[in-house]
């Protein structure tokens, strides 16, 4: 299937463009247990870490340890939690000048368990997080000439990011947005404004009333979302691999034969890999084979950040995992 996106040629002489990552920013604090527990039920568990977090900061990471430049937009707490943060950012080879230090707010915090399996449950404390405001907006709308994918979650204001993403489009950045947390809706007009859609199963069944959990019920969410207006849906389904569906058809991909230990990051490995290769001039769908190779990688090691592929593991993996259909 022929990708659907808006052209956009390169500015720097056949290069990638940047991409720009506007979203959340936490520590993650991990405790692994041999299960997730129940409602109500305290379980002793195996092992505690903390890991780089926040579904807009890992996007950032994920596209910067692939080689491609890349913009991270938010805010921090003035706490050590923030410093360190910062600091993690930077090594990672993110541009960090539209990164603010709110100096009233704590930092962001996840909560994280994970169970044997690699399934997880997560609750945030947005701190800073939720203070992001005109001034990330201003900052966005100022780069978009040299920005070639603008990535966006919904761990920030929604205004914020309903701005951006208008700006985005009417510049002909390409939008991608992962829409987590899971939203119980968003506005109808906010639909076109997204050239890529990349729910998880949870997140789609969030989106259209109803449980996502198969591919007869995938392809349904995909259709009904489309029809909304988004340019492409991807939707991942763990072991069962990944639907795109745009208004040319749909698309089954098969997953990778990995063993799970820690699933956090995988959707943002995903967007991230996604991201950087569209950034690269890659066809959408090669773009979607990074996704699905980075994705797969990042579900084999712990935390966030941590797990997300460096250059060297991610392009031998894209070398000998093809992307295949059902």
């Amino acid at each position: 299937m022929v990708g659907l996106l808006k052209p956009r040629p390169s500015v720097r002489g056949g290069n990638s463009l940047s991409v720009l990552a506007l979203g959340s920013i936490n520590m993650d604090l991990v405790v692994k247990v041999p299960r997730l527990p129940s409602v109500g039920e305290t379980l002793i568990g195996h092992e505690f870490f903390s890991a780089f977090g926040g579904k807009g900061a890992n996007q950032a990471v994920a596209v910067a340890k692939l080689g491609v430049p890349v913009f991270f937009v938010g805010q921090v707490g003035d706490d050590d939690f923030g410093q360190t943060l910062t600091l993690a950012l930077k090594a990672s080879g993110v541009n960090i000048s539209g990164l603010r230090t709110h100096r009233e707010l704590h930092s962001g915090v996840a909560s994280i368990v994970v169970s044997e399996t690699g399934e997880n449950t997560i609750a945030c404390a947005a701190g800073a997080n939720g203070a992001v405001d005109e001034v990330e907006v201003e900052f966005v709308r100022s780069h978009l000439p040299e920005t070639q994918v603008l990535l966006l979650e919904l761990g920030i204001p929604f205004p914020v990011v309903l701005a951006v993403a208008q700006a985005a489009h009417q510049a002909g950045v390409t939008v991608i947005l992962d829409p987590a947390p899971a939203p119980d809706n968003l506005p109808d007009s906010f639909y076109p404004l997204i050239d890529i859609l990349t729910p998880n199963e949870v997140e789609a069944s969030h989106l259209v009333g109803f449980p996502v959990e198969d591919r007869p019920s995938a392809e349904q969410a995909a259709q009904i979302l489309q029809d909304k207006g988004v340019q492409n849906v991807v939707i991942t389904l763990g072991e069962q691999g990944a639907l795109w569906h745009s208004s040319q058809g749909t698309v089954w991909y098969n997953s990778y034969p990995v063993t799970a230990i820690d699933t956090v990051a995988a959707g943002d490995a995903f967007n991230g890999a996604l991201a950087a290769g569209i950034a690269s001039q890659k066809p959408l769908e090669e773009a979607l084979h990074w996704g699905m190779v980075a994705g797969a990688l990042s579900v084999t090691k712990n935390g966030a950040q941590p797990s997300l592929p460096d250059r060297k593991t991610f392009f031998s993996a894209l070398e000998s995992w093809p992307l295949a259909t059902p």
